[in-house]
Protein backbone atom coordinates (compact mmCIF):
# COMPACT_ATOMS: atom_id res chain seq x y z
CA UNK A 1 0.00 0.00 0.00
CA UNK A 2 1.43 3.19 -1.15
CA UNK A 3 0.29 6.47 0.23
CA UNK A 4 0.39 9.55 -2.07
CA UNK A 5 0.31 11.92 1.02
CA UNK A 6 3.86 12.37 2.40
CA UNK A 7 4.38 12.58 6.23
CA UNK A 8 7.53 14.11 7.86
CA UNK A 9 10.76 12.32 8.24
CA UNK A 10 11.03 13.54 11.41
CA UNK A 11 8.09 14.67 14.40
CA UNK A 12 8.31 16.91 17.18
CA UNK A 13 7.41 15.82 20.68
CA UNK A 14 3.89 17.18 20.47
CA UNK A 15 3.29 14.70 17.11
CA UNK A 16 5.44 11.84 18.70
CA UNK A 17 3.12 12.01 21.61
CA UNK A 18 -0.14 12.90 20.10
CA UNK A 19 0.36 9.46 17.58
CA UNK A 20 1.51 7.52 20.27
CA UNK A 21 -1.66 8.37 22.33
CA UNK A 22 -0.03 9.82 25.12
CA UNK A 23 1.88 13.11 26.37
CA UNK A 24 5.03 14.76 25.98
CA UNK A 25 5.98 14.49 29.57
CA UNK A 26 5.54 11.61 29.47
CA UNK A 27 7.59 10.82 26.90
CA UNK A 28 10.32 12.84 28.38
CA UNK A 29 9.82 10.49 31.57
CA UNK A 30 10.79 7.67 29.38
CA UNK A 31 13.73 9.18 28.45
CA UNK A 32 14.93 10.43 31.87
CA UNK A 33 14.41 7.00 33.04
CA UNK A 34 16.46 4.86 29.92
CA UNK A 35 13.21 3.51 28.62
CA UNK A 36 13.05 5.07 25.60
CA UNK A 37 16.81 6.81 23.90
CA UNK A 38 16.95 9.93 23.04
CA UNK A 39 16.69 11.02 19.46
CA UNK A 40 18.69 13.56 17.14
CA UNK A 41 17.79 16.84 17.98
CA UNK A 42 16.85 19.66 15.48
CA UNK A 43 18.77 23.09 14.46
CA UNK A 44 16.60 24.95 17.23
CA UNK A 45 17.89 22.19 19.93
CA UNK A 46 14.34 20.55 20.25
CA UNK A 47 13.89 16.62 19.71
CA UNK A 48 13.27 15.10 16.18
CA UNK A 49 11.68 11.83 16.71
CA UNK A 50 12.10 9.37 13.80
CA UNK A 51 10.78 6.14 12.39
CA UNK A 52 12.51 3.59 14.91
CA UNK A 53 11.47 5.88 17.93
CA UNK A 54 7.83 5.79 17.14
CA UNK A 55 8.13 2.06 16.64
CA UNK A 56 9.71 1.48 20.36
CA UNK A 57 7.28 4.24 21.85
CA UNK A 58 4.05 2.36 20.35
CA UNK A 59 5.39 -0.20 22.20
CA UNK A 60 5.55 1.09 25.31
CA UNK A 61 2.39 2.74 25.11
CA UNK A 62 1.04 -1.07 24.37
CA UNK A 63 2.73 -2.76 26.95
CA UNK A 64 1.76 -0.05 29.65
CA UNK A 65 -1.29 -0.12 28.57
CA UNK A 66 -1.47 -3.76 29.41
CA UNK A 67 -0.30 -3.06 33.10
CA UNK A 68 3.10 -3.98 32.90
CA UNK A 69 5.57 -1.73 34.97
CA UNK A 70 7.65 0.48 33.29
CA UNK A 71 10.99 -0.71 35.03
CA UNK A 72 10.09 -4.00 33.70
CA UNK A 73 9.03 -2.52 30.21
CA UNK A 74 12.67 -1.05 30.00
CA UNK A 75 14.24 -4.60 31.22
CA UNK A 76 11.88 -6.64 28.59
CA UNK A 77 12.82 -3.90 25.60
CA UNK A 78 16.65 -4.39 26.78
CA UNK A 79 16.44 -8.09 26.94
CA UNK A 80 14.41 -9.11 23.58
CA UNK A 81 6.81 -7.42 31.09
CA UNK A 82 2.77 -6.09 35.46
CA UNK A 83 0.99 -3.75 37.55
CA UNK A 84 -2.45 -2.89 37.15
CA UNK A 85 -3.49 0.86 37.05
CA UNK A 86 -5.16 2.47 40.13
CA UNK A 87 -9.19 3.97 40.22
CA UNK A 88 -10.40 5.35 42.85
CA UNK A 89 -14.20 5.15 44.15
CA UNK A 90 -15.13 7.63 46.76
CA UNK A 91 -18.35 7.49 48.56
CA UNK A 92 -20.26 10.33 49.69
CA UNK A 93 -22.26 11.07 53.16
CA UNK A 94 -25.56 10.92 54.39
CA UNK A 95 -27.56 13.64 55.18
CA UNK A 96 -29.20 12.02 57.62
CA UNK A 97 -33.32 11.21 57.47
CA UNK A 98 -35.71 13.40 55.56
CA UNK A 99 -32.17 15.30 54.84
CA UNK A 100 -32.19 17.54 51.16
CA UNK A 101 -29.55 14.46 49.97
CA UNK A 102 -31.68 11.84 51.48
CA UNK A 103 -31.20 8.28 50.60
CA UNK A 104 -31.48 9.09 46.68
CA UNK A 105 -28.01 10.77 47.57
CA UNK A 106 -26.57 7.82 48.60
CA UNK A 107 -27.79 5.72 45.91
CA UNK A 108 -26.14 8.02 43.36
CA UNK A 109 -22.73 8.03 45.07
CA UNK A 110 -22.75 4.09 45.37
CA UNK A 111 -24.02 3.86 42.02
CA UNK A 112 -21.05 5.76 40.77
CA UNK A 113 -18.54 3.52 43.25
CA UNK A 114 -20.38 0.49 41.88
CA UNK A 115 -19.71 1.98 37.56
CA UNK A 116 -16.03 2.87 39.10
CA UNK A 117 -15.31 -0.12 40.70
CA UNK A 118 -16.65 -2.10 37.58
CA UNK A 119 -14.99 -0.21 35.12
CA UNK A 120 -11.40 -1.02 37.20
CA UNK A 121 -12.18 -4.81 36.91
CA UNK A 122 -12.72 -4.36 33.34
CA UNK A 123 -9.16 -2.76 33.02
CA UNK A 124 -7.75 -5.35 35.60
CA UNK A 125 -9.55 -8.32 33.21
CA UNK A 126 -8.03 -6.38 29.73
CA UNK A 127 -4.54 -6.34 31.08
CA UNK A 128 -5.15 -9.82 32.71
CA UNK A 129 -6.05 -11.39 29.43
CA UNK A 130 -3.44 -9.22 27.70
CA UNK A 131 -0.45 -10.71 29.74
CA UNK A 132 -1.70 -14.41 29.23
CA UNK A 133 -1.96 -13.40 25.57
CA UNK A 134 2.03 -12.06 26.10
CA UNK A 135 2.74 -15.26 27.76
CA UNK A 136 1.39 -17.81 25.16
CA UNK A 137 1.99 -16.01 22.01
CA UNK A 138 5.77 -16.03 23.53
CA UNK A 139 6.06 -12.50 21.58
CA UNK A 140 4.82 -9.02 21.52
CA UNK A 141 2.40 -10.32 18.87
CA UNK A 142 0.00 -10.87 21.78
CA UNK A 143 -0.24 -6.97 22.24
CA UNK A 144 -2.01 -6.95 18.92
CA UNK A 145 -5.42 -6.95 18.55
CA UNK A 146 -7.22 -10.51 18.46
CA UNK A 147 -8.65 -10.43 15.29
CA UNK A 148 -5.24 -9.73 14.37
CA UNK A 149 -3.07 -12.11 15.89
CA UNK A 150 -6.14 -14.98 15.26
CA UNK A 151 -5.11 -15.20 11.75
CA UNK A 152 -1.58 -16.67 12.41
CA UNK A 153 -2.94 -19.19 14.80
CA UNK A 154 -2.41 -22.19 12.28
CA UNK A 155 1.64 -20.82 11.63
CA UNK A 156 4.35 -22.43 13.17
CA UNK A 157 5.98 -20.43 16.28
CA UNK A 158 8.68 -18.52 15.01
CA UNK A 159 7.27 -17.66 11.49
CA UNK A 160 6.80 -14.01 11.81
CA UNK A 161 9.63 -11.81 11.65
CA UNK A 162 9.63 -8.96 14.41
CA UNK A 163 9.74 -6.45 11.44
CA UNK A 164 6.10 -8.03 10.69
CA UNK A 165 5.09 -7.51 13.76
CA UNK A 166 6.04 -3.76 13.81
CA UNK A 167 4.00 -3.57 10.54
CA UNK A 168 1.19 -4.59 11.66
CA UNK A 169 1.01 -2.64 15.25
CA UNK A 170 1.76 0.31 12.99
CA UNK A 171 -1.25 -0.84 10.55
CA UNK A 172 -3.61 -1.33 13.82
CA UNK A 173 -2.63 2.62 14.83
CA UNK A 174 -3.53 4.15 11.83
CA UNK A 175 -5.82 2.12 9.66
CA UNK A 176 -7.77 0.19 13.09
CA UNK A 177 -7.65 -3.74 13.42
CA UNK A 178 -9.50 -4.84 10.65
CA UNK A 179 -6.58 -3.32 7.96
CA UNK A 180 -4.48 -5.36 10.23
CA UNK A 181 -6.04 -8.15 10.25
CA UNK A 182 -6.32 -8.43 6.12
CA UNK A 183 -2.67 -7.61 5.90
CA UNK A 184 -1.80 -10.85 8.17
CA UNK A 185 -2.81 -12.16 4.74
CA UNK A 186 0.61 -11.13 3.28
CA UNK A 187 2.86 -12.20 5.78
CA UNK A 188 1.04 -15.62 6.16
CA UNK A 189 1.76 -16.13 2.37
CA UNK A 190 5.32 -15.30 2.82
CA UNK A 191 5.72 -17.32 5.81
CA UNK A 192 4.40 -20.51 3.61
CA UNK A 193 6.06 -20.34 0.85
CA UNK A 194 9.84 -19.95 1.03
CA UNK A 195 10.77 -19.08 -2.98
CA UNK A 196 8.34 -16.31 -2.34
CA UNK A 197 9.93 -14.95 0.74
CA UNK A 198 13.27 -15.40 -0.46
CA UNK A 199 12.31 -12.98 -3.69
CA UNK A 200 10.46 -10.54 -0.73
CA UNK A 201 13.37 -10.38 0.86
CA UNK A 202 15.77 -9.75 -2.39
CA UNK A 203 13.20 -6.95 -3.20
CA UNK A 204 13.31 -5.21 0.11
CA UNK A 205 17.03 -5.10 0.04
CA UNK A 206 17.07 -3.50 -3.49
CA UNK A 207 14.66 -0.43 -1.91
CA UNK A 208 16.81 -0.24 0.99
CA UNK A 209 20.02 0.13 -1.02
CA UNK A 210 17.88 3.14 -2.40
CA UNK A 211 18.96 5.43 0.62
CA UNK A 212 20.03 9.17 0.84
CA UNK A 213 22.95 8.50 -1.39
CA UNK A 214 21.26 7.62 -4.32
CA UNK A 215 19.72 10.46 -6.76
CA UNK A 216 15.93 10.77 -7.71
CA UNK A 217 16.40 9.90 -11.33
CA UNK A 218 19.42 7.13 -10.71
CA UNK A 219 18.16 4.20 -13.18
CA UNK A 220 18.29 1.94 -10.94
CA UNK A 221 14.99 3.51 -8.75
CA UNK A 222 12.66 2.50 -12.12
CA UNK A 223 14.07 -0.89 -11.92
CA UNK A 224 13.33 -2.03 -8.49
CA UNK A 225 9.98 0.08 -8.85
CA UNK A 226 9.31 -2.95 -11.76
CA UNK A 227 11.09 -5.41 -9.47
CA UNK A 228 8.57 -4.32 -6.61
CA UNK A 229 5.68 -4.22 -9.03
CA UNK A 230 5.98 -7.95 -10.30
CA UNK A 231 6.96 -8.95 -6.68
CA UNK A 232 3.15 -7.94 -5.58
CA UNK A 233 1.40 -9.50 -8.57
CA UNK A 234 3.17 -12.75 -7.41
CA UNK A 235 2.49 -12.41 -4.18
CA UNK A 236 -1.25 -11.54 -4.87
CA UNK A 237 -1.53 -14.11 -7.19
CA UNK A 238 -0.64 -16.63 -4.00
CA UNK A 239 -2.98 -14.94 -1.75
CA UNK A 240 -5.95 -15.54 -4.24
CA UNK A 241 -4.89 -19.15 -4.77
CA UNK A 242 -4.06 -20.19 -1.20
CA UNK A 243 -7.72 -18.65 -0.12
CA UNK A 244 -6.42 -15.99 1.71
CA UNK A 245 -8.21 -13.30 -0.06
CA UNK A 246 -11.49 -15.18 0.76
CA UNK A 247 -10.82 -14.99 4.35
CA UNK A 248 -10.20 -11.61 3.77
CA UNK A 249 -13.47 -10.98 2.28
CA UNK A 250 -15.14 -12.91 4.80
CA UNK A 251 -13.77 -11.42 7.51
CA UNK A 252 -14.71 -7.60 6.20
CA UNK A 253 -18.12 -9.09 5.10
CA UNK A 254 -18.53 -10.59 8.35
CA UNK A 255 -16.80 -7.23 10.56
CA UNK A 256 -18.26 -5.55 13.58
CA UNK A 257 -15.77 -3.13 15.29
CA UNK A 258 -15.34 -3.99 18.41
CA UNK A 259 -15.93 -1.29 21.27
CA UNK A 260 -12.04 -1.94 22.38
CA UNK A 261 -10.10 -1.51 19.34
CA UNK A 262 -6.88 -1.47 21.05
CA UNK A 263 -5.63 -0.54 24.90
CA UNK A 264 -3.59 2.63 23.75
CA UNK A 265 -6.91 4.03 22.91
CA UNK A 266 -8.00 4.09 26.55
CA UNK A 267 -4.88 6.03 28.09
CA UNK A 268 -5.19 8.74 30.27
CA UNK A 269 -2.96 11.72 28.94
CA UNK A 270 -3.51 14.94 26.36
CA UNK A 271 -3.10 15.47 22.85
CA UNK A 272 0.15 16.69 22.75
CA UNK A 273 1.36 20.38 21.99
CA UNK A 274 -1.54 21.49 20.17
CA UNK A 275 -4.13 19.06 20.98
CA UNK A 276 -7.97 19.40 21.83
CA UNK A 277 -9.14 19.62 25.25
CA UNK A 278 -12.22 17.99 24.20
CA UNK A 279 -10.14 14.81 22.83
CA UNK A 280 -9.27 12.12 24.27
CA UNK A 281 -5.58 10.74 24.07
CA UNK A 282 -5.36 8.16 21.34
CA UNK A 283 -8.49 9.56 18.64
CA UNK A 284 -6.76 11.03 15.75
CA UNK A 285 -8.45 10.31 11.86
CA UNK A 286 -6.56 8.31 9.51
CA UNK A 287 -4.76 11.52 7.72
CA UNK A 288 -3.71 12.52 11.35
CA UNK A 289 -2.19 9.36 12.41
CA UNK A 290 -0.19 9.49 9.19
CA UNK A 291 1.00 12.87 9.24
CA UNK A 292 2.44 11.93 12.65
CA UNK A 293 3.82 8.90 11.77
CA UNK A 294 7.23 9.60 10.39
CA UNK A 295 9.11 7.61 8.12
CA UNK A 296 12.73 6.60 7.20
CA UNK A 297 12.48 6.47 3.34
CA UNK A 298 14.87 8.60 1.40
CA UNK A 299 13.63 10.39 -1.37
CA UNK A 300 15.24 8.11 -4.23
CA UNK A 301 12.95 5.26 -2.37
CA UNK A 302 10.30 7.22 -2.31
CA UNK A 303 10.25 7.83 -6.18
CA UNK A 304 10.63 3.86 -6.32
CA UNK A 305 6.86 3.87 -4.24
CA UNK A 306 5.45 6.26 -5.98
CA UNK A 307 6.53 4.84 -9.50
CA UNK A 308 5.61 0.93 -8.59
CA UNK A 309 1.99 2.42 -7.33
CA UNK A 310 1.99 4.01 -10.87
CA UNK A 311 3.12 0.68 -12.20
CA UNK A 312 -0.21 -1.29 -10.41
CA UNK A 313 -2.88 1.62 -11.34
CA UNK A 314 -1.86 1.10 -15.48
CA UNK A 315 -2.55 -2.82 -14.49
CA UNK A 316 -5.72 -2.17 -12.37
CA UNK A 317 -9.17 -3.12 -14.33
CA UNK A 318 -10.66 0.30 -15.67
CA UNK A 319 -13.47 1.05 -12.95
Amino acid sequence: MYLSFVPPRRVKIGDAAAFAGTTPRAIRHYHAIGLLPEPERGGDGRRRYGHQDMIRLLWIRRMAGAGIALDDIRDALTADTGTAGDDRGHGGGDGGEGGADGGDGIALTLERLENSLAAQEAVLRRQRTAVQRMRAEGSRMGLLADVVTDRFKNLPEGSLRQVELDTLLVTERIFGPLVAAVQASRFIALATHPALREESDRVDAAEEALDDTVAVDDPRVPRVAAERHAFEGALDAVIEESGLAGDDDALIDTWDAPDSATGDQEEDGEDGDRGSGERRAGTMSTLEAVGRMPYDFSPARLRCMELAEQLAAQDAPPA
